[in-house]
């Protein structure tokens, strides 16, 4: 059987080719013509949050991630090392949110870390927007995905954030590092939303939880339209806004509704998303967590840290009436966000193991190459996914960014 490459910090060519490689003369089976659908979002409204708020800071702090270090006899165990610890290490997951896998051999190419989950019986699924078509797979056939590692956003500031949406959440997911950036930067990080949901101000929260959250995935300028005069625009707006819903909102399954001029520019259409609570409570353990991406997609913060996303692209983040969210109350989920998170830098072979609904990821910013990769995962297995990827918003995204 051919061997793959050596990998180094001088390129990714060695990297991309071995994720078309097949390691051994016994094919795996092709996994990308038949990875299920992300499950749906599990909900559960989370009463007295006061009392939880006092009730996580009177425990003991619990590692968020934990480490596991290989040594020379763990590596020479291969995947079988992963095998015999299963359960303990999904012990781990359940108590502390994400395990940091540092040194392992086996998992510096694609057939490895797919060797990685496999051995811990995980049930790889579809990324919960793989229909919109702007999630990329590394190895289809491995179901990985790639991070977002392309130059045209690598000066923008990825912030925390489940991967998740309304409708659909992954249960897990293993973050590998097959090249860390070449020059500097692009450190992952991570958030417990346990802890970010203790040391929010319990008046904010509440009063994000009576309000609920929208969040508005996409924007579409049409400013043409403007030409048109009086009742003929009003009927040519609506008109529009009925083709684009019908062209645009089934491709992201999101349960998206398309309104014109939410944030004030008449002739912007949007994308946003049903109302939703910030918190959640975990469907496993029970525990309440901060369950909202606000820290990556409010507009507001966006506009105060790197960030190159053209403006069809821009996130941002109301009310679920549709009001703004005042710039004070992101500034303090901000600064709760920014004082759990915890900076993850990666080699190499080394891989995050996350709870997908307890903790947040993101990623900064960085100069050179890079290449990460994720594989998502559900509860249990489930049938291949009937929904292929589209390509309408990936298009206009990728052309706004050259690339």
């Amino acid at each position: 059987a051919p061997q793959p490459p050596t990998l180094n910090r001088g390129g990714l060519s060695d990297v991309r080719m071995v994720a078309e490689l097949i390691r051994t003369e016994e094919a795996k089976p092709q996994l990308g013509a038949t990875l299920p659908d992300c499950p749906s979002t599990a909900w559960s409204e989370v009463l007295d949050i006061k009392q939880w708020q006092e009730t996580y800071k009177a425990e003991d702090d619990v590692a968020c991630p934990v480490e596991v270090h290989a040594t020379p006899e763990d590596n020479a165990m291969g995947k079988e090392y992963f095998v015999q610890r299963r359960e303990e290490i999904q012990e781990m997951l359940t108590k502390h949110g994400t395990i940091w896998f540092r040194g392992f051999d086996l998992t510096k190419d694609p057939d490895g870390f797919r060797e990685f989950w496999e051995s811990l019986q995980l049930n790889p699924c579809l990324d919960p927007i793989h229909s919109s078509g702007l999630r990329k797979f590394l190895s289809k056939k491995d179901a990985i995905y790639e991070e977002v590692n392309k130059q045209s956003l690598a000066k923008h500031y990825i912030g925390l954030h489940q991967e998740s949406t309304y409708k659909k959440t992954a249960t897990a997911g293993a973050f590998v590092c097959f090249q860390p950036a070449t020059v500097s930067g692009g450190e992952f990080f991570i958030a417990d939303g346990e802890k970010i949901f203790r040391d929010m101000d319990p008046e904010i929260m509440e009063l994000i939880c009576e309000r609920q959250v929208r969040i508005s995935v996409s924007n579409l300028d049409l400013d043409v339209l403007g030409v048109f005069p009086g009742d003929s625009k009003e009927k040519v707006m609506e008109a529009v806004r009925q083709k684009v819903a019908e062209a645009v909102a089934p491709k992201f399954d999101m349960d998206l509704d398309m309104i014109w001029g939410t944030d004030g520019r008449d002739m912007r259409l949007q994308a946003i998303e049903h109302a939703q609570s910030p918190i959640n409570r975990h469907p496993v353990t029970g525990r309440p967590l901060w369950f909202c991406n606000i820290h990556n997609h409010a507009r507001f913060l966006r506009e105060r840290r790197p960030c190159t996303v053209p403006e069809v692209g821009m996130t941002d983040v109301y009310y679920g009436n549709l009001d703004i969210i005042p710039g004070e109350v992101l500034q303090h989920i901000n600064e709760v966000c920014e004082k759990n998170i915890v900076r993850v830098p990666m080699e190499a072979g080394d891989i995050l193991l996350c709870d997908n609904y307890r903790v947040l990821h993101g990623r900064d910013v960085f100069e050179g190459e890079r290449l990460h990769a994720v594989s998502w995962f559900g509860s249990e297995p489930g049938k291949a996914a009937e929904r292929g990827a589209g390509d309408i918003l990936n298009g206009f995204i990728n052309s706004a960014l050259g690339s």
